[in-house]
């Protein structure tokens, strides 16, 4: 390699040893002050690095001023003294120097090093043909480029990228251009760097966020969009939950079963033993009216499901077909199967278009149809054991089933991969989170199971201390980011869980037998419905002055 300098016309490379003599720092003894101080009543922080991020945190806000004058009064400068040297080198485009500090750094894993190398054999390159040095550019690329191990793709495209500036005739860029892709260069060099030599950008938004993020996950009843202010610790009170009946709806004349409400959080949908489901309206002030009576099926009504834009309603008669309804006249536009077709559960899909239905009946398995009632697939056959529950995710992307009392099959829809989560306990519900990340499911052992979608838990994070035996009980997400679970109980109370915590975080009574099912105000946070034996549903709220409204 002696010749390397007259080989190439621009620079020598080197591939191992110690960076250049003027890389070595001399400190002075404010800097071995600062380096070794600490601050904070724990003596957590080392005071050049705080004093070294706010420097950068004043450059990013624009403060250049005050930037400048704490760096002099600090004498601690945001860039270390690597980073200027290889400023300096880059953008006067000393080459040789410039491998020489990246060689020199020890912290870089061979991966690093070669792709920050490339960068300025790619500048290197580009400006000897800029300069019509074609002889050295292709130097450049067959004895430093191509060695590198940063991929043999990356080195092809920078020779084709150099085949077409010439063929282009596009080789000469003039000197502004050459000092903005220098600048470009070093941008994407600094990206590569760790610190300390390079500090990460953002860095004390990033730690203050972080902090904020602690809080808001130890504050057990978050629960708020609400903005939080850096001038004190962040806590929420219970108040910020529904803790309190604010309302309750007895329009239903038998045992409710189910209620749940509409994705935009405007109206609520019940059904009961009385053969009959209710569209209620949500008021602007949080009073629930009648809206709609839907009354045609012939057996009680076990659910409701709500399509994703709000415009139509699933009913779901107990051994009986299903009907669907248009939620702004309360009419019935279709009935789907026949009187042999005895639906468990049923799900949309989120184009509103598709619907998702699952039968007791082992033989019948699980549909698909459109709103016309057109079958767009079926998964049946001798196989397939009956159907206890349904759901897709949000994303469309996973049909989850409950299968044989203790199954839960995860399906992809459009891989077809499949993955079985087994229970020990018999499953009497299921519900997903609205990012389609969870999944609760309610057993008969009296506790409620949440696993992951994605199947990457190897155990469930377990809630307990509601009552369930004999009946099915359904949960819910809910809240601010889905932090929370609430569920009925055979014990008429209303149970809910920080999703932190196996244990409730409030109990709530009010109604005089089991509590079926409950749902959570997608948009109203503070907003949960409960159905009940009972024959009502309670509408809570936050803890507030007792002003109870009969409806």
């Amino acid at each position: 390699m002696a010749n390397g300098r007259e080989e190439l016309g621009i620079l020598k490379y080197e591939t191992g040893g110690s960076s250049p003599k003027h890389h070595k720092n001399q400190r002075d003894p404010t800097s071995m002050e600062n380096a070794t101080a600490m601050l904070g009543p724990k003596r957590l922080i080392k005071k050049h690095e705080f004093v070294r991020i706010i420097i950068q945190c004043l450059h990013s806000l624009g403060y250049k001023n005050s930037a400048s004058c704490l760096e002099s009064e600090s004498g601690i400068s945001h860039k270390s003294p690597e980073s200027k040297l290889l400023e300096m080198q880059v953008l006067n485009a000393n080459w040789e120097d410039s491998i020489g500090i990246l060689n020199g750094i020890e912290d870089l894993t061979d991966e690093t090093r070669a792709s920050a190398l490339f960068l300025v054999l790619q500048q290197c390159l580009l400006e000897c043909l800029s300069r019509g040095d074609d002889s050295s550019a292709l130097a450049i690329l067959r004895k430093r480029v191509s060695p590198l191990k940063v991929g043999r793709e990356k080195v092809h495209n920078l020779a084709a990228g150099m085949l077409s500036l010439k063929e282009m005739g596009m080789g000469k860029i003039d000197d502004s251009s050459i000092c903005e892709l220098r600048r470009k260069s070093l941008v994407e060099l600094e990206k590569l760097l760790p610190p300390p030599i390079i500090l990460p950008e953002g860095r004390l938004e990033h730690l203050v966020e972080t902090a904020i993020t602690a809080q808001m996950d130890s504050c057990i009843y978050h629960n708020s969009f609400r903005e939080i202010s850096l001038y004190e610790d962040h806590y929420c009170g219970r108040d910020q939950i529904p803790t309190q009946t604010v309302q309750i709806l007895t329009e239903h004349k038998h045992e409710v079963w189910f209620v749940q409400f509409s994705h935009n959080g405007e109206y609520l949908a019940s059904s009961s033993r009385d053969c009959a489901a209710i569209i209620w309206k949500v008021l602007e002030n949080g009073v629930l009216i009648l809206r709609h009576m839907l009354q045609s099926h012939q057996n009680p009504v076990s659910f409701v499901a709500w399509s994703p834009d709000d415009t139509m309603l699933l009913t779901c008669g107990n051994g009986e077909v299903l009907k669907l309804w248009d939620v702004e006249t309360g009419t019935c536009k279709h009935t789907f199967g026949d009187h042999g077709f005895i639906v468990s559960s049923c799900a949309w899909f989120p184009d509103s278009k598709r619907i998702v239905c699952g039968s007791s009946d082992p033989e019948k398995g699980i549909y698909m149809w459109d709103c016309d009632g057109n079958e767009i697939k079926a998964w049946k056959g001798m196989r397939m054991p009956k159907v206890l529950d349904l759901a897709v995710t949000p994303d469309g992307e996973n049909l989850i089933s409950i299968f044989s009392e203790k199954e839960i099959r995860i399906l992809n829809v459009g891989t077809n991969a499949e993955h079985v989560i087994s229970e020990d306990y018999s499953i009497t519900s299921l519900s997903v989170s609205r990012d389609s990340k969870f999944l609760i499911v309610n057993l008969n052992s009296e506790e409620i199971h949440m696993w992951d979608v994605a199947g990457k838990w190897e155990k469930p994070l377990k809630y307990t201390g509601h009552k369930q035996n004999k009946y099915v009980i359904r949960s819910c997400f809910g809240g601010f980011h889905c932090t929370f679970i609430a569920s009925g109980s055979e014990n008429s109370l209303v149970y809910i869980w920080n999703r932190g915590n196996s244990t409730p975080l409030e109990v709530l009574s009010g109604h005089l037998m089991t509590v079926n099912c409950v749902s959570w105000n997608p948009r109203r946070h503070q907003m949960l419905a409960s159905a009940s034996d009972d024959h009502t549903i309670r509408i809570w709220g936050p803890s507030q002055p007792r002003n109870i409204t009969t409806t």
